[in-house]
This record gives structure tokens, C-alpha cells and sequence, in this order.
């Protein structure tokens, strides 16, 4: 590890072990210049490195700063759809690993949600019912349904991993024509997968996930063959690729 990583490495352990919660002030350029024996320039280099990484924010101005951050899931959805770009990893991979994580997060989600995240899940469908629904709402309110799932399994490293995957697939996604009829497949799977949520049955539940995810699958290979087999875009913020 080069002399800049170190200090980068230096400066997260500071911030770990100082317990700084986000917003709170990690000092100065200058008073780290003190405390630390490095050049202005490496210091610099390696606070670029966590800004980066969404750890600190730095502030300019007279208020300004080096500002403990709290990292977004954006970074790592970056990150990965590097790796994924570089390797020539296709689209359709993406679409396949929600087969493996979303049945187990609806298992969490029927075990350990609340009524709240159940409401929630409601309130999506509901919107989805609604006279006059558009294409887009269809598909924000489907992406939310799928995220509460997600918040209710309990399971905050596989939640990280659907938020990484929801925001790679949405650029790819976002533009999907939903005929009457899958709509009509999307709440009904929508309500089959609340249902035994509510009913506390992870089984129910991961059984209707999978056969939800199997009709999306089959929508989307028989209308964007095109684009399921090309290589997985770049990520570099939310709901843009």
C-alpha cells in the first residue's frame, strides 16, 4: 500500500475509532498536518480518497471543513457496476441475482416486518390500482414495494446488496411498457406476497417472490432481449447510468 492509502487508511481508523457520527467535524487540513507526519499533498490525496468513498465531505469557506459523511449506497452501486463494466459481466446477471436475494429477504421481511413495513407494501399497490396509473408510476411503486421488503427482512447487508441492484437496474429498466395484463400479474403477485407476509409464513412468501420474479423475467426476455445481453452501464448516481 502506497504512502497515500495509508494515510487514508490512518484517517478512517481515526474516524472509527473517535466513533464520529455523520456531520460531526473531523478538524482542519492544518490540525491534521499537526497531528499526522505526512506532506500537504499526501494528507490531501488521502482525504480525496474518503470523500470519495463517501466518508468525509470537505467544505470550503470560512465554516467549512472536513465534515464526517455518511456513505451512500450510490458508491457501491458504483463500484460493482465498475467491476461488473470492466469484466463484461451482461445486464441480465444483474436480473438474475434478485432470483437469489429476494426470496431471502421476503423470508426475513415475513418474520421480522412490522405492520408499518406491511402498511407500507399496502400503500404501493394501492397506488399501483389507481385509475390512470402511468408506465413510470408502475415502476417506482413496484421498485418501492420491493425496497420495503428489503428495510422489513431485518438482513442490513443483503438490504445494501438490493439497493445497489435496484439502482443498476433502474437506468436499464425505468423505460418498460406495462400492458394491462402485467399490471394486472404485478398487483396480484404484489398482494400474494403481502399477504403471507402478514400471515407470517416465509415459506408462502418466498414461494410467491420466486414466482413473481419468474414472470418479470419472462416480460423482460421476451421485449429487451437486446439489452438483457449487452454489458451491464456504468453507475454513477442514483437512477442514472
Amino acid at each position: 500500500m502506497n504512502k497515500t492509502g495509508q494515510v487514508a487508511r490512518m484517517l478512517l481508523n481515526r474516524i472509527i475509532e473517535s466513533k464520529l457520527q455523520p456531520g460531526s467535524s473531523f478538524g482542519t487540513e492544518a490540525e491534521l498536518l499537526e497531528q499526522m507526519n505526512v506532506s500537504r499533498p499526501t494528507l490531501r490525496e488521502g482525504l480525496r480518497i474518503l470523500e470519495a468513498q463517501g466518508v468525509l465531505a470537505l467544505r470550503p469557506g470560512p465554516r467549512g471543513g472536513i465534515i464526517v459523511a455518511k456513505p451512500s449506497v450510490d458508491v457501491i452501486a458504483h463500484t460493482i457496476s465498475v467491476y461488473l463494466r470492466l469484466n463484461n459481466v451482461p445486464f441480465v446477471e444483474i436480473l438474475n441475482s434478485r432470483v437469489t436475494i429476494e426470496p431471502v429477504l421476503v423470508r426475513g421481511a415475513a418474520v421480522n416486518g412490522t405492520d408499518e413495513h406491511f402498511d407500507e407494501m399496502e400503500r404501493t399497490i394501492q397506488a399501483m390500482e389507481a385509475p390512470g396509473c402511468t408506465d413510470q408510476r408502475i415502476y417506482d411503486e413496484n421498485r418501492k414495494f420491493h425496497s420495503a421488503i428489503a428495510r422489513a427482512s431485518a438482513n442490513p447487508v443483503l438490504e445494501i446488496f438490493w439497493d445497489a441492484i435496484s439502482i443498476m437496474a433502474s437506468g436499464e429498466a425505468a423505460d418498460i411498457r406495462y400492458s394491462a395484463r402485467n399490471r394486472s400479474y404485478i398487483i396480484s403477485a404484489h398482494r400474494r406476497i403481502l399477504q403471507a407476509c402478514r400471515r407470517r409464513d416465509p415459506d408462502a412468501a418466498a414461494d410467491a417472490m420466486r414466482d413473481h420474479l419468474g414472470e418479470l423475467d419472462d416480460l423482460l426476455r421476451k421485449r429487451y432481449t437486446g439489452r438483457l445481453t449487452k454489458p451491464t452501464r456504468i453507475t454513477y448516481k442514483s437512477g442514472t447510468t
